[in-house]
């Protein structure tokens, strides 16, 4: 057996590795990603510091908030994926090339980001015709795709092999398909329909698509985008927002892999924890959730319903999906209590 330590001693994964020669021992860490999460992390830095030195807003938002949001999120996602791809596992060739598309493209694509930030426009739909922007929406039409096959070539990958014990295979594999599914339901953005908004020096710009649905569907051009927005993410608030379901889709494998380090902390607190067995019972109930979750948002999002304003059937969608996770909890706590007495009582 060999191990991953965390910083606690608590906290440990371990994995069984093949025999030296086999190809599966662990790898190094993958450089390019690495680089990309520290170019995401310096991005973040200079993202802060612009949202408190530069006044330009884009709909009601300073025009720094997206790259770092942007930077935050493939800084996390890029030094998950390090840490996965140096798990042992086979096709490490294949994987290692999966996660530099996956790095140089980020960079290409975020960096564009930063870039119409910097100009005090507007980077993703935008279709003006200047050679900056035009190059850009060139940069994202080659860009995405490419994370998105990476992103899935990988998890085909990941899914067939042994990566780790069960509960943390369970994460890894359940995080990356629903990675890419919140990757393809970027896609679906694509088709709110096009509006008018005003860049940061006050002109009008025409963009192609946009975050937010609209009961009832958009009129004409109007603006849908950032007529009422929540603090932090700004997300809307008079409409459904896409950006909801492509964010829970994308962070569940970290939401899934935090979960693994909780349970594996408490289980030298609870005895009916110390079973891989019971562990993986409950990542299992946690990604029944998640993927309840993923699927709740984006029906709301679908009929133009801000998350902050859920109406009687999107209030009794979320009530039984609680009952459904808090029923699987209770049964694998009762299923695992009933071993864990029985050793109690051999060892009296």
């Amino acid at each position: 057996m060999a191990t991953i330590e965390f910083p606690h001693p608590l906290f440990r994964v371990r994995f069984r590795t093949a025999p030296a020669g086999t190809g599966t021992a662990r790898a190094p860490w993958h450089r390019p990603l690495l680089v990309n999460s520290a170019l995401m992390a310096v991005l973040v830095a200079v993202s802060l510091v612009g949202m408190l030195v530069d006044e330009r807003m884009l709909l009601g938002e300073s025009v720094w908030l997206k790259p770092a949001k942007f930077g935050f999120a493939f800084a996390l996602y890029g030094v998950t994926l390090a840490w996965i791809l140096r798990l042992p596992h086979r096709g490490r060739r294949v994987t290692w090339w999966l996660g530099t598309v996956f790095a140089v493209t980020g960079v290409a694509d975020v960096g564009f980001i930063a870039v119409q930030a910097a100009r005090g426009t507007f980077s993703h739909f935008n279709t003006a015709t200047d050679p900056v922007n035009q190059i850009g929406q060139q940069v994202f039409a080659f860009g995405v795709p490419g994370l998105f096959v990476a992103n899935l070539v990988l998890a085909a990958i990941i899914s067939w092999q042994k990566l780790a014990d069960r509960p943390t295979r369970i994460a890894l594999k359940a995080g990356l398909w629903l990675a890419v599914a919140g990757m393809a339901l970027g896609y679906l953005m694509g088709f709110t329909g096009p509006q008018l908004v005003r860049q940061a020096d006050g002109t009008v710009v025409g963009l192609m698509a946009g975050h937010t649905v609209v009961a009832g569907g958009a009129t004409g051009d109007a603006a849908r985008d950032g007529l009422g927005a929540m603090p932090i993410t700004h997300w809307s608030t008079t409409g459904g927002d896409l950006r909801i379901p492509h964010f829970v889709g994308l962070h569940g494998i970290q939401v899934l892999l935090v979960l693994v380090v909780v349970l594996t902390a408490l289980a030298s607190r609870y005895r009916w924890l110390r079973t891989e067995t019971v562990r993986a019972a409950l990542l299992g109930v946690g990604v029944l959730g998640y993927t309840g979750l993923l699927t709740l948002v984006l029906w709301q999002a679908l009929r133009g319903q801000p998350l902050t304003s859920p109406d009687p059937a999107t209030g009794a969608a979320a009530a039984a999906l609680a009952v459904l996770v808090g029923g699987g909890v209770t049964a694998v706590y009762l299923r695992g209590r009933e071993p864990a007495a029985g050793t109690e009582l051999t060892q009296r």
